[in-house]
């Protein structure tokens, strides 16, 4: 039986994700993700029907939107 992580790790390895992967991968709902890409803060492939998220757009939206904040 695979674990939450070890099916997260398998994920990452992936170039692009759908909407409801990198909603889950990010830690928020598809609706958000939805409002994050109509504001155009996440900028999703349109190389297909469905908008796919690739994998360093994630991480660029995280690293953008993480500056200047103080743990």
């Amino acid at each position: 039986m695979q674990t939450h992580v070890q099916h997260h790790q398998t994920k990452s390895r992936r170039l692009a994700y759908t909407r409801e992967e990198a909603s889950e991968i990010l830690g928020l709902s598809p609706a958000t993700v939805d409002r994050l890409t109509k504001r155009r803060l996440l900028r999703p492939s349109r190389a297909t029907r469905r908008p796919m998220y690739p994998h360093w757009e994630l991480e660029r939206f995280l690293r953008e939107t993480s500056e200047g904040i103080e743990l």
